[in-house]
């Protein structure tokens, strides 16, 4: 199902209507045993993106965020070439086919425009990492601030569309850094085969329902238990496992690493608790 990603500092309307069905992955041609824990990190830790915590910083462009940090992941799993995509370049070019930049999209239209446009590089927020770096800056989500982190305020503008490389210190050009997908897909409520999928060819991106406790979490399995509705959001699945008797998924937050457990947080697996497995998707 389609969701409009709003930012998480206010209550989000609700979301739009689906619009073009995304193809789900009905089985596996070649099935492996599904172990009881899984961890992406350690599996290819030769892919620095895969345990990289972003921070979308004062906007809505989790689905920017979540999208770009998969396609780098399984870039380098396939191929085991690092980039960074830009999760910046997405944002700001594809435009109303993808939602409203800052103020929320659609992973699963950022899959098509990553398809038929292409994505450049560029890391971070003042990371000097490729064509198009992050320009948005980080704040601390929990909103008091840091000695470091500014709070997060309402949400940023969104930046303009620039065919150019940003970063005057890349060698390459933008044309010759486009990098391209082939095939996007999804799952609903279809965790063994979302299991297959991650083992085989890496992260994949979940869209979920936030509520009032989410913003809390510190350690553990989470699952809803207080508070109102305050948004959607979209995250990575790096993994999955077992504490204290609870089966969760293991996920990558874009709120840097003061957030959470070191940026991570893992939620119930298998009751579809927040919608969590609902709409989960990938391109390869």
């Amino acid at each position: 199902m389609f969701k409009l990603f709003m930012v998480l500092l206010s209550i989000a309307g609700r979301c739009p209507a689906k619009r073009d069905p995304i193809p789900q992955k009905a089985k596996y041609w070649v099935s492996v045993p599904i172990p009881e824990s899984f961890d992406a990190r350690t599996e290819w830790a030769q892919c620095p993106t895969i345990y990289e915590i972003r921070d979308q910083g004062s906007c809505g462009s989790c689905w920017a965020l979540a999208t770009v940090e998969v396609i780098s992941d399984r870039i380098c799993i396939a191929s085991n070439q690092s980039v960074e995509v830009s999760a910046e370049n997405l944002l700001d070019c594809c435009g109303s086919s993808c939602g409203d930049g800052c103020q929320g999209g659609w992973p699963e239209q950022a899959w098509l425009y990553y398809q038929h446009t292409g994505l450049v590089s560029g890391g971070g927020y003042r990371s000097k990492i490729g064509c198009q770096p992050y320009s948005i800056a980080a704040c601390d989500h929990m909103g008091e601030g840091t000695a470091t982190l500014p709070p997060c305020t309402d949400n940023s503008p969104t930046p303009s569309c620039k065919r150019a490389c940003t970063n005057t210190g890349y060698n390459g050009g933008y044309t010759q850094d486009l990098h391209y997908g082939a095939n996007e897909y999804g799952f609903s409520n279809q965790n063994e085969l979302v299991q297959q999928e991650i083992m085989q060819n890496g992260p994949v991106v979940a869209t979920y329902d936030v509520y009032e406790d989410f913003f809390n979490y510190k350690s553990g399995v989470y699952q809803y238990v207080y508070g109102d509705y305050q948004g959607g959001h979209a995250v990575k699945i790096v993994g999955w496992g077992t504490d204290s008797g609870l089966d969760y998924w293991l996920v990558a937050n874009s709120w840097n690493t003061n957030w959470g457990d070191q940026g991570y947080f893992k939620i119930i697996r298998g009751t579809n608790d927040c919608n969590f497995e609902s709409d989960i998707s990938a391109d390869i």
